[in-house]
């Protein structure tokens, strides 16, 4: 006899059981999206979800803040199952905030300062804590407080990009979900706009889920990852932990950060740093305590 489940609210933010969701189901073009997924998604860290494309990376993320509804299985947010009775929805879309591909395309307001403002507005904030949540929203994306004034369509795609970012970031989710949240951007503005996620979950302590395809954004910025591969979770651990796994994750059709391959190119030459090598930084530190005895 099964028992059931409890979910572990003060460990996890989120956490989805038996979770299954297909795609035009019952005609020729039927995709499964997720099928038995059993997944839990650590607090107050950044997660990020990873895997080739058709994995089941966006409908997982869709499923965060109800956007699609499993077919079987549940979804639970602070341990609260999101489609069961008496729920309300709209509840729980102000705990998780969805920041979807491209974001730009949703800033419809005649300012930035009041395209910042919906979200909290809907949540009957007003007056000074309105004000202070916009400016602070603002701060935290890199936003230039002189462009709060301005029309969001006189901006450049860089500042669309956090003006949009600032608007989830003013309701203060408990969880903040950003699928490709640098995509299109030049690699200074990837760092910057990432960075800025990174300030902002160590200041406030927020949980925050990144969808990327690139593994040195994921490298970098996240604390732990998830691999999704075929509907399925292939690998739900820290950083370190799934990108030593080099062979996995290659079965699973992804690529590993360019430092990665280095160190795998340098255990050839009889030269081993380890296998858990995956950012630039790490490798700099073991190299520096390996040769020269002290770590950076």
């Amino acid at each position: 006899m099964n028992r059931e489940f409890v979910p572990d609210s003060e460990k996890y933010i989120a956490q989805f059981r038996n979770v299954n969701f297909v795609y035009n189901k019952g005609v020729a073009y039927e995709t499964v999206a997720l099928e038995n997924v059993d997944l839990d998604i650590e607090r107050n860290c950044i997660t990020g979800i990873i895997g080739a494309t058709g994995s089941g990376k966006s409908t997982l993320v869709q499923m965060l803040n109800g956007l699609l509804k499993p077919m079987t299985g549940e979804v639970y947010i602070d341990g609260v199952n999101i489609h069961g009775k008496k729920v309300k929805m709209r509840d729980i879309r102000f705990k998780v905030g969805l920041v979807m591909q491209y974001p730009e395309y949703q800033l419809f307001d005649e300012t930035v300062a009041d395209d910042i403002a919906f979200g909290p507005k809907n949540m009957g904030i007003t007056g000074d804590e309105l004000a202070l949540r916009v400016m602070k929203a603002a701060d935290f994306s890199g936003l230039d407080k002189s462009l709060l004034s301005k029309s969001p369509f006189d901006l450049s795609g860089g500042q669309k990009r956090r003006a949009a970012l600032a608007g989830v970031m003013a309701m203060d989710p408990a969880l903040l979900v950003l699928d490709e949240p640098a995509a299109g951007l030049d690699p200074a503005g990837r760092r910057n706009i990432l960075g800025r996620i990174r300030e902002y979950q160590r200041e406030k302590g927020t949980s925050v889920v990144i969808v990327s395809h690139s593994m040195e954004d994921m490298a970098r910025y996240c604390d732990r990852l998830i691999v999704m591969e075929h509907g399925r979770v292939a690998m739900n651990d820290k950083t370190e932990n799934v990108f030593a796994n080099h062979e996995r994750l290659r079965a699973a059709g992804l690529d590993v950060p360019e430092i990665t391959k280095v160190a795998e190119e340098l255990k050839k030459l009889g030269i081993d740093i380890g296998d858990d090598i995956y950012t630039v930084k790490y490798a700099a530190g073991v190299i520096a305590e390996k040769f020269l005895g002290k770590r950076f």
